[in-house]
């Protein structure tokens, strides 16, 4: 109790990552986890990787080992300024910050951009680490519905013009939790009402390049390039465990972007770094997203193909293109919660809907990873589920 009284309000008022909580309970022999976020261990370039630390070594020597600039590795800065160019997207190098991961580069906006009760727009499901990094700087949060048609645009009229909010932040592709895409259609109207304010956008696309079927969509850096800030990230592609990303920003914010970020790390990892460009400089980095996209696509068509032969009708899905993720919704008045505490004794585990809501609880949503669980397990999976879930729709009608 003494202790308490020494905490900062800011900590106090964030809870714990619901997801990291239920990761502990996914190593429990037998478990089925299609809760985890993880890419999956089996697809990493573990021979390219070994061998690039090799080299790191062999070239570098000692001076990888020492303390390096905040800006981040210039090799690496110009590797991703040139994959962005590739795109028809104009970055200079300048304008690159690594980052300890794109959480970091959530972080460092927050501490920058966010004083308390400053508006700002969030997907609503939205992707919890973004809410959990914003929550500590207190910023009045502005849910926006996000559906297969993208943001519910009336509403995101009304919380710009009522909220005044200086954020918005979006996932528009393959969105963590519900795998959706935002169209072009409803991108070119989100530009449409942001260009001419001051607010500025965050497009987070660290499951961009993932994408295993349909067509690639408009980067809001080309259609309101002054009110976007991009955030990239190798976790998804390469490996997490290094903890590379990256924040895309103007220059005039990027000067306040370092500021903080020396006083949070000084640099990123300048050994990770190095090995991730050496990496990259000596394999073919599209081949190896090949690999990754072909197993993960082959997954959700499993996943798929069973909630479509175990589920009750009444649950309805989403059909991601690319990514990691889809959302289910249960039939109204079934609350995941109960569902989680149900498939859990069966050793089944998802991520119920509430933790990506800002206000809502008890809600009907869940979200289904598919990316770390072969095809005769997500089978085992998802008929175990359907059964808890038929279980609990019995006992709710009862």
């Amino acid at each position: 109790k003494l202790m308490n009284k020494l905490f900062a309000d800011r900590v106090t008022d964030v809870p714990r990552s619901f997801i990291r909580e239920i990761l502990k309970d996914a190593l429990l022999p037998g478990t089925i986890s299609f809760a985890g976020g993880l890419p999956n261990r089996e697809l990493f370039p573990l021979e390219g990787i070994q061998k690039a630390t090799n080299k790191v070594f062999d070239t570098i020597g000692k001076d990888v080992l020492q303390y390096s600039n905040s800006e981040g590795y210039l090799p690496l800065r110009e590797y991703i300024a040139a994959q962005y160019a590739k795109q028809g997207l104009s970055v200079p190098v300048e304008s690159v910050l690594i980052t300890s991961g794109s959480q970091q580069g959530l972080d460092l906006l927050g501490k920058t951009l966010i004083n308390d009760n400053d508006g700002l727009i969030i997907e609503e499901p939205g992707y919890l680490g973004a809410i959990q990094a914003f929550s500590l700087y207190r910023p009045k949060f502005l849910p926006v519905p996000v559906t297969s048609a993208g943001m519910d645009l009336e509403k995101f009229k009304k919380s710009m013009n009522e909220g005044k909010p200086k954020l918005i932040y979006t996932v528009p592709n393959f969105q963590n939790p519900s795998g959706i895409t935002y169209p072009n259609k409803n991108r070119e109207a989100i530009a449409n009402i942001v260009k001419d304010t001051k607010c500025l956008l965050i497009e987070d696309n660290p499951y961009g390049d993932l994408r295993f079927e349909g067509e690639s969509q408009t980067s809001f850096k080309k259609l309101i390039p002054d009110n976007t800030i991009l955030l990239g990230s190798f976790s998804k592609t390469v490996v997490p465990g290094f903890r590379i990303g990256w924040i895309v920003a103007p220059s005039e914010l990027m000067e306040k972007l370092i500021i903080a970020k020396q006083a949070s790390d000084l640099h990123t990892n300048q050994l990770s770094q190095c090995i991730i460009h050496q990496f990259l400089m000596d394999n073919d980095l599209n081949e190896h997203i090949k690999k990754i996209t072909k197993s993960y696509g082959h997954q959700k068509n499993v996943m798929i193909e069973c909630l479509e032969k175990y589920f009750p009708k009444e649950v309805t899905f989403t059909r991601p293109e690319g990514g990691m993720f889809l959302w289910a919704t249960l039939p109204k008045g079934i609350s995941a919660l109960d569902l989680f505490q149900l498939s859990a004794k069966e050793k089944v585990l998802f991520v119920p809907g509430d933790p990506f809501y800002i206000n809502n609880k008890g809600v009907n949503t869940l979200r289904l990873n598919y990316s770390c669980v072969d095809a005769e397990t997500i089978e085992i999976g998802i008929k175990r589920l359907a059964q808890s879930i038929k279980l609990l729709i019995e006992k709710t009608i009862d």
